[in-house]
Formats: C-alpha cells, structure tokens, sequence
C-alpha cells in the first residue's frame, strides 16, 4: 500500500468472540498500526465486557477517491494484533478504513486448549473494485425446473447458514466455512462495493447478491453438481467472499433491515441469478453494473429504479415468509413501550439469556410489558450489536436478538 496523504479520517472498532459459545473475549489487549509502517504502532487498545473496543479515529484517503474508478487506492489499510489471556493470539493484515465511515472488525478467538489446524490468522484481500479478480462466468438467470432434481425446495427459505467453498470448485484442497447467511451477505458486500456510495446505491447491490445467493440456494446448484458446499468464494463463479475479514456498519444495518429479501421475475419461484460487474475493467449489458449503479444513485435513483434500469422493469423486491434457525417469526408490527404480550414477553426471555454472556444488558422482568427497563434493555442490546439505537424492537432488532439469542444458548447446532 502505498503512503497516505491523510487529509480525512474514518472509525475502526473490534469486536472479538470466542469460537466456543458466541461468549465475548473481553480484557484483550490489541494493537494497530500502520500496513505500510508495520513497525509504528498506532493505537494500544482492551476490549470491554461486550468484547469491544472503543471506536478510534484513523487517517484515510480522501472521501473522492471511492467516487471516481481512475481515482487512487481509496481506502486505508492497518494490521492488528490481538493477544487474550486464554485464548490463541490472532493477527489480521489489511483491515480496510473508509473516510467517513465505520469499519467493523470481527475476529472469533480459539481458546487456548482447543486444537486448530492453521494460526487463525487474517490477511484481507483487495476489494474487487480496486483488485484483480477473473470476470464472473456468463449464467442463466433462471434455472430450468423441467429436469429431475434441480429444483430440490418448493419455497424460498433463508437459510441459518451457506457453506461456502473459499476457491474455485474445482479446487479439492480449498476449505469450507459454515457462515451464517446475514454475515455471507454482509461479508461479500463489504468485499465488492464502496460504503461511501449512496445508500440507494448499496441496498440495490445488496439486493442482487442476496438474489444469486439465493438462487444457489434454492436450486442446490452444487450439490446437483456432486459438491457438498453451497457457493464458492470465486468472483468466476459467483462472488467474493473472504475469511475474516472487516465489514462495514451501514451496509450491516442495511442487511439487518432486508435480509429476507430478494428479487424475483412474475411467474418465477425461484429467485433471479442477478449477475452483475464491475463496469470499468469488465462491462456487462443486461447485467448490474456496479460503478453505473453508484452514478444512477448519485443522480437520486432508488434501489428498484436501479435494480429494473439493469434487469428489466418486470424484476420486483419478493420477501421470504420463512426465516431458518430462529425460535420464533417477527410478529409484522413493531414491539415498542406499551406494547405487551407473548411476544414481548419472548422478547424479554431472550435479551435475558443474551445478557448471560453480554452482561452490558441489563436483565429485565420477563412480564410480557415493554416499560422503561425493556426498553433500556433493547437499545443497550442495539448498541452492542451495531443497530440504530431506538429503544423500538423492529423487524432488524427483532431477528438480531434471535440471532445472538440462537448463538448463545446453542440452540442451532451445526452438524
């Protein structure tokens, strides 16, 4: 990485878990420092009772380089090192800091008794944008149903977790990681566009990676194929998803908000294969382009504009009716202060189990009310899980909270 001329700044935090029981690592000591002045360090930081550090302020490229395709590296990279009494340390190289944005930082830590088979350790590769990855393989967007076995599900269901093969399919020796599908999509959105670029911009790119995921998803594409994986992390085959490394937090709420979305054709059960490129180094008619869709969102352009103005105008936003790996469905309305109920009092049981490992929550009366304690309970819950903090348990908060509630109490086991 080249020297920044830093004239702007953006916000890193980490966020460390143990890969045993979703439990935060906290008392850590982590240091950052420079990628390209590896030997200066920049910060010496410790992780609260949520596993967190505090949010630090970095040196960054200016804000225009992420707008212009001929503009130079636009984003800042820095090395972390984590140590924790415990458990095995971790390094992570080329975290990625954007002007005027947070830069989330995830890292599951092994204690130190549990065997591994490699050090853990993170390298984050270069965004597709500003890398060098092989153009995506032309598809179909529709997969034929006529042919016995390829469409495997009678309904599109978000699944709790992909498999995702981190190579080519081809490639025997490359590893397999179960991944939790809202962290996927979070994951390969962070790896593919900018945060800097309009919001409309963002939710119409996310919207067509949830699409071919799901597409991969519905008609178990590689296990018709003979594989045990559910997506590769090839940007030849499908897209770009990478082991560890930082995400971003607007387009995390963003996923939060619409993850049970996904775009669909009349008459279609399955959801579009929305293919898509860069539209600099590899242009792509009829497909989404991701540089053209920053320019339409800079122009006011909302997301189904953008969506039908690459795919057609008869491409609509279906949602899903079933959600895998969650206790119980959002109840279609917000839960809020004077709301009550079974509902509510789900709720309250849950963030009271949570609260076992993330004790930052204060534990409530689980009474079915939403008064005053619930409510302080929810946006402590909402600020160490990177919501909008409101107080209002909404479709986002709602199915965090079964999420990490899941994770917690273990109630999905991957077999």
């Amino acid at each position: 990485m080249a020297a920044i001329s830093a004239s702007e700044s953006g916000r890193l935090q980490i966020n460390l878990t143990s890969t045993i029981g979703l439990e935060p690592v906290r008392d850590a000591r982590i240091r950052v420092f420079r990628t390209d002045e590896p030997e200066q360090e920049i910060a010496d930081l410790t992780t609260n009772i949520s596993g967190q550090t505090e949010q630090i302020t970095l040196d960054t490229p200016p804000l225009e380089y992420s707008m212009d395709p001929e503009a130079p590296l636009p984003f800042a990279e820095y090395n972390i090192q984590i140590e924790a009494e415990g458990y095995r340390s971790v390094n992570v190289t080329g975290t990625q800091v954007f002007p005027d944005s947070l830069a989330l930082q995830p890292v599951s830590m092994n204690p130190a008794e549990v065997a591994q088979e490699d050090p853990r350790n993170i390298v984050v590769p270069p965004n597709t944008l500003s890398g060098d990855f092989p153009p995506k393989e032309p598809e179909a967007e529709i997969k034929p149903v006529g042919e016995s076995g390829e469409i495997v599900l009678s309904r599109v269901v978000i699944p709790e977790f992909v498999i995702v093969h981190d190579g080519p399919p081809s490639d025997n020796s490359a590893r397999d990681y179960y991944v939790r599908y809202r962290d996927y999509i979070k994951n390969v959105a962070s790896s593919e566009i900018y945060t800097t670029w309009p919001e409309e911009t963002i939710r119409a790119n996310i919207l067509a990676i949830m699409s071919f995921t799901l597409n991969r998803v519905f008609t178990e594409w590689y296990r018709n194929k003979g594989y045990n994986f559910t997506i590769t992390s090839s940007t030849a085959y499908d897209q770009k998803w990478s082991y560890g490394r930082n995400i971003f937090s607007n387009i995390s709420q963003i996923v939060d908000e619409i993850f049970n979305s996904f775009l669909a054709r009349p008459n279609v059960r399955q959801p579009i294969l929305t293919q898509y490129c860069d539209g600099k180094n590899v242009t792509c008619p009829n497909w989404l382009s991701q540089w053209g869709s920053k320019y339409l969102g800079d122009q006011g352009y909302s997301a189904l504009e953008i969506i039908r103005y690459y795919y057609g105008s008869n491409m609509y936003i279906n949602t899903a009716d079933e959600i895998s790996g969650v206790p119980s469905s959002w109840p279609g309305y917000n839960l809020q202060t004077g709301s009550s109920g079974d509902k509510v009092r789900q709720m309250q049981e849950q963030l009271n189990t949570i609260a076992r490992n993330y004790p930052a929550i204060p534990k409530i009366t689980a009474d079915g009310i939403f008064g005053p304690l619930t409510q302080a309970s929810v946006e402590k819950f909402q600020s160490v899980f990177g919501l909008p903090v409101t107080g209002v348990v909404d479709f986002a908060t709602w199915y965090k909270i079964s999420q990490i509630y899941v994770g917690v109490s273990r109630i999905a086991e991957l077999m």
